[in-house]
């Protein structure tokens, strides 16, 4: 299949500028695509754009540029919202690039991929323009008219409104389109499909200020089952920063995807063939318990984002669930993996006289018969161990080494005891 067809099949196509665009793009033409800084990190929904970017390279060898928001990220793109941003501080802009921007280039790295992208931050050539001069030079080619067609305008001015500032957003994209494509002959813009005016109105400002073609197209915003955009677990964002959403976390998020979207999300974030796409689909069909789509979907991008050590560590992790070794783990990693488990804290001072019955008693059990019954019948484990004998003394066990223990009753019972 050629190139178009490959990202329909993928589900990474929506809107085209020209459906032959792909055909008059030489290895001599850039493409770009644009992040706002309006975080400390990317989420997952940006890991899509990144992924394109990278088929565009590989395939289509067009020289690749990761454009980071300095100076669009001072305003925000109205796109997408019913309410106006909150203007960041422009410190915090400056670092939130230089954060977005270090991700971009490990994740570009660890996918293999030989050709370096350009990184650039608009802020470069639109801190020196001047009010006068953006006037004239891009607002002057476009009309009131044209800007409130765009979906991003029409949706705020049914709701809330919208102010002058973001409603320049669009002249700004616009601009870094038109610069691109001067300074760095840069013939393709694409994005989300929540980007479509922005990346139009870049193409129309070429046009009439440049007198010149390039072209444009949008991928699909992904959503999960529900129709709600993906990457959202609970209110809050699948960050790729692992110190906002730890490798662990990010594992399984992609580990727990549904049998009914699994194929989808291989097809969009990895960069597997459509024989073993067909491949996995097979076995969630035919073995859909052992769950082998989601175990690639999860180690093919946990070490994409994280790298294969922190990949080994979640799973290894995630194991623990199903009675592997806790040997190795830390504190924080086991309290990340038994987060939604109780937690009983156990005084230093108590351990040399509590033994293994009476902390049962304490945590998995309601009475000491009931605790020496279930050990006796061989339902009890510490740290992943089946506990053979409740009269020891917590201080035999690992709990005085690791600072925790982890209490089992049954096969998913868990309970976690700290020292304090």
């Amino acid at each position: 299949m050629d190139f178009l067809e490959e990202l329909t099949w993928r589900g990474l196509l929506q809107d085209t500028s020209d459906p032959q665009l792909f055909s008059k793009l030489t290895p001599e033409d850039s493409f770009y695509i644009g992040f706002d800084p309006t975080a400390p990190s990317l989420q997952v929904g940006n890991l899509v754009q990144i992924l394109v970017a990278i088929h565009l390279t590989k395939k289509l060898k067009l020289k690749p540029i990761l454009l980071f928001g300095g100076a669009t990220g001072m305003i925000g793109d109205p796109g997408g919202r019913s309410a106006e941003r909150n203007l960041l501080p422009l410190d915090q802009v400056a670092k939130n690039v230089e954060l977005q921007t270090e991700q971009a280039k490990q994740i570009w790295k660890q996918a293999g991929c030989d050709v370096e992208p350009q990184f650039t931050n608009n802020l470069d050539w639109v801190e020196g323009m001047s009010m006068l001069s953006f006037l004239r030079d891009v607002g002057k080619h476009f009309t009131v008219n044209y800007m409130l067609q765009k979906e991003s305008v029409k949706t705020r001015l049914s709701g809330d409104g919208i102010s002058y500032t973001e409603f320049s957003y669009m002249l700004l994209q616009a601009n870094d389109f038109d610069y691109l494509y001067n300074a760095k002959n840069c013939k393709l813009q694409f994005g989300g499909s929540d980007q479509w005016g922005n990346i139009t109105a870049g193409l129309e400002l070429i046009r009439r200020r440049s007198q010149g073609e390039a072209f444009g197209f949008s991928v699909p915003l992904i959503t999960n089952a529900d129709g709600k955009k993906f990457g959202k677990t609970a209110g809050n964002a699948v960050w790729l920063d692992p110190e906002l959403t730890s490798p662990y976390t990010f594992h399984q998020f992609w580990l727990n995807t549904p049998d009914t979207e699994v194929v989808k999300l291989l097809k969009i974030f990895t960069f597997s063939t459509p024989d073993e796409v067909s491949g996995f689909e097979a076995l969630v069909k035919t073995a859909p318990q052992k769950r082998e789509a989601q175990r690639h979907l999860a180690d093919i991008l946990c070490t994409l984002v994280h790298g294969r050590s922190a990949t080994n560590d979640a799973t290894m992790a995630a194991n623990v669930l199903f009675g592997g070794s806790i040997e190795g783990l830390t504190l924080d990693q086991i309290e990340e993996i038994f987060a939604e488990a109780p937690n009983t804290i156990v005084a230093e001072s108590e351990l040399q006289s509590l033994t293994v019955l009476d902390l049962l008693a304490r945590t998995v059990a309601t009475s000491k018969g009931e605790a020496r019954r279930l050990v006796q019948a061989g339902g009890i484990y510490i740290d992943n161990v089946r506990c053979e004998d409740a009269s020891i003394e917590v201080t035999s066990t690992s709990l005085v080494g690791n600072g925790f223990l982890v209490l089992r009753s049954g096969k998913k019972k868990y309970h976690l005891v700290k020292v304090a």
